[in-house]
């Protein structure tokens, strides 16, 4: 199994940029060394948590989901039930080969398909929020696929290179961006004072974390603030399973926690080359 290339020198105890402190204890390499060890694992665990909870749902639903692509689409019993037959084994079978690290970049471009699928069949395409959101599942995935790859080999092993931006890097930007768009959808646009501060300040991350400034203490304080947003708006442990309230505040749980998993990919593993923190040290 592949460990995550540990921060460079020049970063303080988390990177978030600046000069190198020599604060011993938590702030010190104990801390690199955990974070080195179980963050990126916890990360990958969040990121295909909606398609493990989907796949999931899938077999415990068969039927409501076949009846509805059928009624829905006038597709026929037989193709609604490869299309719930589909959704069930890619997504497990992605989840399985993500966690197993397998195979990872297969895995990604088959759980991308079943994001457009179900976009397409759940006529997701015109909901806006909705549409948002799985976009925003899509930048993690897109970090994941980033982290999967492995790095080209330079002449000077060991060296970074600078000044040139290789495809994985795009796809970090790529997956920022992406991400930052779950967050438009928290937006509450009225006149109280708590959520024009709420706007104000999830504004201000959202545009540090795509642009990559200070991107891992921006990603982390996301993580937090999504966190706390999604266990207080999304507690379908506390709706009977009876209720169709229930399976939707489910799903938008487990899809909030995959893009919690994505932002924190970033924290683990930085924001990559096409970023401002990047270009800091050229400066």
């Amino acid at each position: 199994m592949r460990s995550p290339t540990l921060p460079r020198p020049r970063s303080t105890w988390l990177g978030w940029g600046g000069p190198a402190t020599a604060s011993p204890g938590v702030c010190g390499p104990q801390f690199l060394r955990v974070t080195k060890q179980y963050l990126p694992h916890v990360a990958r665990l969040c990121l295909i948590s909606t398609f493990l909870e989907d796949g999931v749902r899938m077999w415990f639903q068969w039927g409501e989901q076949r009846d509805y692509i059928d009624s829905t689409w006038g597709c026929g019993y037989l193709l609604a039930s490869s299309f719930v037959l589909l959704n069930l084994l890619g997504q497990l079978t992605g989840c399985v080969l993500v966690l197993s690290r397998n195979f990872v970049q297969h895995a990604c471009f088959g759980l991308f398909g079943i994001i457009a699928l179900q976009t397409i069949a759940y006529s997701i395409l015109w909901d806006l929020k909705f549409l948002m959101r799985n976009l925003a599942l899509g930048g993690g995935l897109l970090l994941l696929l980033a982290e999967s790859r492995s790095e080209g080999k330079s002449m000077f092993a060991g060296v970074p290179t600078m000044r040139e931006s290789s495809p994985k890097q795009y796809m970090q930007l790529g997956g920022r961006v992406l991400l930052v768009l779950m967050f438009m959808t928290l937006l509450h646009f009225d006149a109280s004072f708590f959520s024009i501060l709420q706007n104000m300040v999830g504004t201000a991350l959202m545009i540090l974390v795509a642009i990559g400034f200070k991107t891992k203490l921006a990603a982390l304080t996301l993580v937090v603030w999504l966190f706390a947003i999604n266990v207080y708006f999304n507690a379908f442990w506390t709706i009977p399973v009876y209720k169709p309230m229930h399976d939707f505040l489910k799903y938008d749980f487990f899809q909030t926690m995959s893009v919690i998993g994505g932002l924190l990919l970033v924290v683990a593993l930085g924001p990559g080359g096409v970023s401002m923190d990047e270009k800091k040290k050229e400066w």
